[in-house]
């Protein structure tokens, strides 16, 4: 009699349990993953270098007990919108260390982070500034602020996720009077108080040369300010970006995986820190400039490879050169493959030591041809009813999912030492409802 297979465990807990305790589609967030890259973020950065600090980026992935970690690892928060300053503050994360980004703020979100008092707001443009001001002098409050710059870099990465070149809806290009006019305005604006720059080039880069260069740019424009303004950024934030993988790094991780669970190293966070850093330092020294204090912000780095998502498999379809395996998610849960290409690696839970028999394509249940989760992956005999688990589906899997089709929404399940808390509860039909209202005169 053959011997039952093992299971695909995830911090310790049996994803083929997990599956039929939570249902599928189901997002697995390991803890101790988490935890690891906030340590290598205080060892590798905050402990070396002085004066730094770093900022979840929490576009990422962001709920209260995600804030909640974050805050107890004793990092920042970086927010884009009213609900993510919200979800931080319902988490009673200290707005002192909370920083408002994005592009198109309105005057609500402005306003929501005056009245919280939260310690930096990124601003982008020159409206955003005319109207944060207004808004200050108006409460008597005082924003400290940054400015978006974008310094002209073309990192190597996918088209969408260029963020920091000249022409991005970003910042304000760091040639041209436009940015100088905007630290004019600021400095004598009362209500604002304007300590230095911020900058993000672009997401997923695997290389510091890019960043490099950013900072070289960024010295060059404080030089240029110092002289001509007289004014010296006391503060410059180097943004993130840092790339990913397709698969985890399990070096960290107090459980040993199966030897068949694939893994590969993570890319160091210094990789990118030490040279950003070494290139701030040898240019302020060269232009006279006292080296401001620094802020990065990790987000994807930092849970991407701690997620994983588990599907049930509906169907198997093999056709002349290509089988699909069908599983009961896809785009709304992560879309990340039809808007990027992004590539992922996955392995059948429930078979994790059987030998790949086959080459498959996993594709999602939405009515796309692009709804494909992973294209052309060695795979065991897959049978109806087995789960399959996707890797490093930790960043901009949750954050971004839709209720395209009409799919509710999966739960979040966070794991650690073998237990399993549910931190985000599955969707239902009935929440799928939720607002919708028939007008009266349908009746």
């Amino acid at each position: 009699m053959a011997l039952p297979l093992p299971h695909l465990l995830w911090g310790n807990a049996d994803c083929v349990e997990l599956a039929r305790t939570f249902g599928t589609p189901l997002y697995v967030m390991d803890e101790s993953m988490i935890r690891a890259r906030c340590a290598e973020v205080r060892s590798a950065f905050l402990e070396k270098w002085p004066a730094t600090t770093a900022c979840y980026a929490s576009k990422a992935f962001l709920t209260k007990t995600m804030a909640r970690m974050v805050c107890q690892e004793g990092l920042g928060l970086d927010v884009v919108s009213g609900g993510e300053l919200h979800t931080a503050l319902a988490a009673d994360f200290p707005p002192s260390r909370i920083e408002l980004h994005g592009n198109a703020k309105s005057e609500r979100e402005l306003r929501a982070a005056l009245s919280a008092g939260v310690g930096r707001v990124i601003v982008d443009g020159v409206m955003e500034l005319e109207l944060l001001a207004a808004l200050a002098a108006e409460t008597g409050r005082k924003a400290d602020i940054l400015i978006r710059v974008a310094p002209g870099v073309n990192p190597h990465t996918h088209a969408h996720i260029v963020t920091g070149h000249t022409g991005s809806k970003f910042g304000l290009p760091i040639e041209g009077e436009l940015l100088e006019s905007a630290v004019k305005f600021a400095l004598a604006s009362p209500g604002l108080a304007l300590k230095g720059f911020h900058f993000h080039i672009g997401s997923q880069i695997f290389e510091n040369s890019s960043h490099v260069e950013a900072v070289g740019r960024i010295a060059a424009l404080a030089a240029r300010l110092k002289t001509r303004l007289g004014f010296e950024a006391e503060e410059l934030n180097l943004g993130g970006g840092f790339g990913v993988g397709k698969l985890p790094d399990f070096s960290h991780s107090p459980h040993s995986p199966d030897k068949n669970v694939p893994s590969e190293s993570h890319v160091p966070l210094h990789l990118f820190t030490d040279a950003m850093m070494e290139a701030l330092t040898r240019e302020c020294r060269a232009r006279g400039l006292a080296r401001p204090a620094v802020a990065i912000e990790p987000g994807r780095w930092i849970v991407a490879e701690a997620g994983i998502t588990l599907y049930a498999v509906e169907t198997i379809k093999r056709l002349p050169g290509v089988t699909y395996v069908g599983v009961d998610g896809g785009m709304p849960d992560n879309p990340r493959p039809s808007l990027y290409q992004a590539a992922y690696e996955g392995v059948v839970a429930n078979k994790i030591s059987a030998p790949a028999a086959e080459k498959a394509t996993i594709a999602g249940k939405c009515c796309e041809t692009g709804d494909i989760l992973v294209e052309s992956i060695a795979l065991p005999p897959v049978e109806r009813g087995d789960i399959v688990a996707i890797f490093n589906t930790g960043a901009y899997n949750f954050s971004m999912a839709s209720n395209y089709n009409r799919l509710p929404r999966p739960a979040v399940v966070l794991v650690k030492d073998g237990r399993a808390d549910v931190v985000v509860a599955r969707q239902t039909h009935d929440d799928l409802l939720r607002g919708d209202a028939i007008p009266d005169r349908m009746r």
